[in-house]
């Protein structure tokens, strides 16, 4: 089965100017983990895009898969963000950017 591909927007709470070292710890060896893994295709903080903090593209088996990786993020676990998750049709040369 294809592997497909999700975006993971991460929302600021309104406690997220709370957030300790601590907590970017576990955020960083959550995401060397899913690399390790495989399941991530990028990610990075994003500036200059109001009350978001950041953006984790997956490559998972399914929605729910990559649903279970949202909510296990640190950031969403420990309460000082929530997320968007969405679905990427990938537009390519192979597949005639989808027309």
């Amino acid at each position: 089965m294809e592997k497909k591909v999700f975006l993971m927007m991460i929302k600021r709470e309104k406690n997220f100017n709370k957030v300790t070292k601590e907590v970017i710890k576990k955020h960083v060896e959550n995401l060397r983990i899913l690399d390790n893994e495989g399941k991530i295709k990028l990610c990075g903080p994003l500036s200059c895009y109001p009350g978001m903090a950041g953006l984790v593209i997956f490559q998972t088996d399914s929605y729910e898969e990559a649903q279970d990786l949202c909510r296990q993020e640190p950031l969403v676990a420990l309460g000082y963000a929530t997320y968007i998750l969405a679905e990427l049709q990938l537009a390519n040369k192979e597949n005639n950017y989808l027309y």
